[in-house]
This record gives C-alpha cells, sequence and structure tokens, in this order.
C-alpha cells in the first residue's frame, strides 16, 4: 500500500498518463537493449573469431549502430515525458501550496517564519519532483534492465545465475536498513534549509538596520551556524546513502568471483562455450548498474517523501471560514459590539474582554491608550483577521459571522502603520485588488492623497515601478499611497491604523484634508498618537488592559480627569506645545 501522501501525488501525475505511458515504453526499449550487447558478444566469439564467420562482418557495426541509435530515442523520449509532466505537477503543487497560502488565517503567519514559507514552496516542492523523477525513472528503467538481463543469464546458464539472485535481496536489505535514518535526517535537514533561508531573507529586508548598528559580523556568524549545521546534515545524509554503493559492489565483487571459479569447471566439462561465458560476465557486470542505481534511489526517495510531508501539511492547513452569505447592496456602515472578548490561538492571557460599542454609519471613533492596550486588536476583528472568543461584533445588525468574509471585507479599506506596497506601477498599486482600474478614479485618488507632485516627479509617472514595497519612495509617500488605495476603494467603513504616522508636518495636514474628506459619510476607526487626529472623532475610546476605560467626547473625557486627560498630559500637550 502506498503511503497517503504517494497517493496524492500519483492522483497529480493521472491526468498525464498518456505521456507516463510513452515515457514508461522508452524505459522499456531502453531496458531491452540492454541484453542485446552480451548477446553480440557471444556470437561474435562463437561463430565469429571461429573459422569462417557464418554472418556478413557489416552487419556487426549495423547492429551496434542500429542498438545505440534505438537506445537513444527511447532513452531522450522518456526523459523529455518525464521532465514535461513533472514540470506541471510541480506548478500545480506550487499552485496549490500558493492557494493555500492566501486563504490561511493570520495567526499563521505570526507562528511560521517567511523562510519556512519560501522553503516549502521553493525547495520542498523540488525534492518531490526530484524524489518522483528519478524514483520512478530509476526504479522503472532500472528494474526493467535487471529483468531483461536475468532472462538473458537463465537462458545462458541457470546455475551460475542462482549466484547472481543471490544479490538482489542483499541490495533490499541494504537499503531498508538505511532508510528510515535517512528520511528522519532529511526531515531534520529540511527544517536546518528553513533557519538558512530565513537568514537570507531576514538579511536582505533589514539591510539599513544592518549597517546603522553595525551587525554584519553578528549576520555572518549567524548565516555560518545554520551554512555549517546543513552541511553537517547533508554529510550525514551523504555518508548513510552512499554507504550502500560499495556494499552493493563488494557483494557484486564476490559473486562475479564464485561465477568465475564455477564457470572454469564447467567449461572442463564443456557446459559452457567461451562465447557463453564472456556473454554471462558481460551482463552479469551490466547488472552492477542498474543494481547501483536502485539502491541510490534510497536517497532522493527519503528526502522527497520527507519533503512531502511538508508540503502537504501546509496544503492540508485550516484556512480562514469559507461560510456565510454575500451582502447584496453596499453596507451603511452600523457596527455594534456586544460583550466581545478575544483570546489569541495558544495564549491563556485574555487580549480583550467586555468590549461594548454602538457605532453609528458614518461616526468616527477613535482608540486611544497605552501600548500593549488592545486597540490594533480590536479592530483586526472587524474584518475577520481574527474571531472574536466571546460575543459577536453585528454590522447592519448582521453578525459579522454570518457574511462571507469576501463581502465583509468588500465594505472595508484599512491603511496600517506597517505600509505595505508592491514592486508594480504605481497606478497597480492604487488601484490594488481591482481587475480592470479606472483611470479617472486613480486620478481623482490621486489628487486626493495630494500625490500629484509624487506622480509628475517619477520618470514614467502612474506607469512607474516603485520598487519592493515602495523603495523608490520616501516614507510619507508611501504612507501617501496607502492613502490613495483606501480612497480609492471607496468602501463605507475605514479603519486607520497611524495612517499619519510617517508623514511630516507639512505632508500630514495635506492628507489629513483628504482624510478629512475620506471619512465623510463613511464609519471610521482610527488608531492615533496625533492629537489632531484623535480631537476630529465624533467619540473617544480609552482602552486599557483589553477593556473599554472611557468613552467620550475630546472635552467630555478632558473634563473626567480621568484616564485620557491623564494619556493627554502624558502624550499629547508635548505635541500640541510643538
Amino acid at each position: 500500500m502506498l503511503p497517503p501522501n504517494m497517493k496524492r501525488l500519483a492522483a497529480l501525475h493521472w491526468p498525464y498518463r498518456k505521456r507516463l505511458a510513452l515515457a514508461f515504453l522508452g524505459m522499456i526499449v531502453t531496458a531491452a537493449t540492454e541484453p542485446v550487447v552480451p548477446y553480440i558478444f557471444q556470437l561474435l566469439l562463437d561463430k565469429g573469431f571461429v573459422g569462417k564467420p557464418a554472418f556478413s562482418l557489416w552487419l556487426v557495426p549495423a547492429a551496434v549502430i542500429g542498438i545505440f541509435f534505438i537506445r537513444g530515442i527511447a532513452t531522450f523520449t522518456s526523459s523529455y515525458m518525464m521532465t514535461w509532466v513533472s514540470t506541471r505537477v510541480l506548478n500545480e503543487l506550487r499552485r496549490q501550496m500558493f492557494a493555500r497560502m492566501l486563504d490561511l488565517p493570520i495567526h499563521f503567519y505570526a507562528n511560521n517564519t517567511v523562510g519556512k514559507v519560501i522553503n516549502s514552496m521553493m525547495f520542498e516542492v523540488q525534492q518531490i519532483i526530484d524524489m518522483v523523477t528519478k524514483v520512478f525513472t530509476s526504479i522503472v528503467r532500472s528494474a526493467l534492465t535487471v529483468v531483461g538481463l536475468l532472462a538473458w543469464l537463465l537462458y545462458l546458464n541457470w546455475a551460475l545465475t542462482i549466484v547472481t539472485l543471490v544479490l538482489l535481496p542483499l541490495v533490499t536489505i541494504v537499503v531498508r536498513s538505511t532508510g528510515k535514518r535517512l528520511k528522519k535526517l532529511n526531515r531534520d535537514s529540511l527544517a536546518v534549509n528553513a533557519e538558512l533561508t530565513q537568514v537570507i531573507e531576514e538579511t536582505t529586508r533589514a539591510q539599513q538596520v544592518i549597517k546603522i548598528f553595525g551587525g554584519q559580523d553578528y549576520e555572518k556568524t549567524r548565516f555560518h551556524e545554520r551554512a555549517e549545521n546543513l552541511r553537517r546534515y547533508t554529510m550525514r545524509m551523504t555518508a548513510a546513502f552512499s554507504s550502500t554503493v560499495p556494499i552493493t559492489q563488494l557483494m557484486t565483487a564476490c559473486a562475479v568471483a564464485i561465477v568465475i571459479v564455477m564457470a572454469l569447471i564447467q567449461s572442463g566439462n564443456g557446459q559452457i562455450t567461451v562465447g557463453g561465458f564472456v556473454s554471462f560476465i558481460t551482463a552479469m557486470l551490466m547488472l552492477l548498474t542498474p543494481l547501483k542505481q536502485l539502491a541510490e534511489v534510497n536517497g532522493p526517495l527519503q528526502r522527497g517523501m520527507a519533503a512531502a510531508e511538508e508540503v502537504y501539511k501546509l496544503i492540508d492547513k485550516e484556512i480562514e471560514r469559507s461560510t456565510g452569505q454575500a451582502l447584496t447592496a453596499r453596507a451603511q456602515g452600523r457596527l455594534k459590539f456586544e460583550d466581545v472578548g478575544f483570546t489569541y490561538p495558544g495564549q491563556e492571557k485574555t487580549a480583550l474582554q467586555g468590549i461594548n460599542l454602538n457605532v453609528e454609519a458614518g461616526e468616527t471613533i477613535a482608540f486611544v491608550g497605552m501600548s500593549g492596550g488592545g486597540k490594533s486588536t480590536l479592530v483586526s476583528l472587524i474584518p475577520g483577521f481574527y474571531s472574536a472568543t466571546q460575543g459577536q461584533i453585528l454590522l447592519d445588525e448582521r453578525p459579522i459571522e454570518s457574511i462571507s468574509l469576501y463581502s465583509l471585507r468588500q465594505q472595508i479599506a484599512m491603511v496600517n502603520q506597517n505600509t505595505v506596497l508592491f514592486d508594480d506601477t504605481l497606478a497597480a498599486n492604487i488601484a490594488y485588488g481591482e481587475h480592470t482600474p479606472d483611470p479617472a478614479r486613480i486620478a481623482a485618488a490621486v489628487e486626493a492623497a495630494h500625490l500629484g507632485d509624487v506622480v509628475q516627479g517619477l520618470p514614467d509617472g502612474l506607469q512607474t515601478r516603485i520598487g519592493d514595497n515602495g523603495s523608490r519612495l520616501s516614507g510619507g509617500q508611501r504612507q501617501r499611497v496607502a492613502i490613495a488605495r483606501a480612497i480609492y476603494k471607496d468602501a463605507p467603513i475605514l479603519i486607520l491604523d497611524e495612517a499619519t504616522s510617517a508623514l511630516d508636518t507639512e505632508s500630514e495636514r495635506a492628507v489629513q484634508a483628504a482624510l478629512d474628506r475620506l471619512m465623510q459619510g463613511r464609519t471610521t476607526f482610527v488608531i492615533a498618537h496625533r492629537l489632531s487626529t484623535i480631537e476630529r472623532a465624533d467619540r473617544i475610546v480609552v482602552l486599557a488592559h483589553g477593556q473599554i476605560a472611557e468613552i467620550g467626547s475630546h472635552q467630555e473625557l478632558l473634563a473626567r480627569e480621568g484616564v485620557y486627560a491623564n494619556l493627554y498630559r502624558l502624550q499629547f500637550s508635548q505635541q500640541k506645545e510643538a
């Protein structure tokens, strides 16, 4: 019985069974040509060099060239067809992984490194394909070759062949003895390879931090440790599966020695001719190569099986909920939090508890509080990045859990404090997610976000590629692009998580005016430390230790002399003086 993961891989190959059949046919032809070589030796020695040759001498080169011509075509066909199939299976596996990555919940990325994900997508999938290609080719071609040569050996001399047959179970024992160790080593090496990928990814992304804080030696040490660890695993794996080759060769040498002795005894009795003996030895030595290939199959087989476990572990990860109905119209934007509580997966400490809040359509709510108070956690519940573990959130009197995530998120635009841009054109970043962008809406968003000067300064205007995460733009420009993206979406609910944090005072004034227009008629949730943004809110919600401490307008909360008044004196008054 095949392991479950192998059955799933076989199912991926099934649509290409016709091309696999062609590859299989090519392997059969290649294997069938193997016994012809020792047969030719027998004919030459027994009938070509004794007396007058019984056949035309021109048949010899014609036969040799013809055999290798046919063999070359068959080998090319099998290799080409196997590669054709394997590359499509490779793309299908990566497509399944990428599609699953897009549907995984946010907490997956909090618990798994970028390096591990990249390693699974690129390296581990390739290991599976290498296993399928090499193992299938080696097993089929080598096994057929062994069968063909054994059939010829049995035809020549059954007694001597029995000695050769002893090799097969011995090779099997050797391969199985190293199999379990190889599988464990390969599984561990995949984890080490993921760590190395993570170091490379982090070093590439954090060049400015590394240079300014002098972290070059530290990063070199991290890289060397993981690279050396991976090298050690590679050597241990090589030692494990390479040891099978000399053992197999030694067993073959013993068998050849015994065969030679037995053949000399039989030749004295006239039971074997010179041609038959040379043909037998030639065929027996030719067995060494396919037997060696079968022995070496264990390495890529165990690597591929270990990689398949990791790949299918990712593909089988639980995705975000797919339940709920689609909204048939644009949401009004009324939100209601009813005794909402939340605890992060795997954590014991509650992040939010007892949140009760009614938000009218078009109202602006500002969340303030000390770091770790639960502000970002609370707004992440609105688009369903996490689901409340207690209570419920209602949108226009409907629980958001009853609304499909896609439909729910269509009603929301978001600007994060950590701006995320793509290595694409400026226009594509502003209209991100739109299959057919509207140039007029893009132009309006550019104007509203005060990006006109930025567009004019770019060589190709809106069609200029802005680099990895907008690396060709300044921090303030990147933030304004993110705001333009939210303006372009024109959603009824807006989440601003430190949307003006990267802007200087002059840029903030320009963008704040755009935000004021954007926020009109929209339900807006603002997380900000700047007093100007907070004072414009209809209500301010003060969060402390995951609970609502106070709610009210700016003036009302100052008059209460409570938590907000203390925060104002500690943080905001300095901003106002500045």
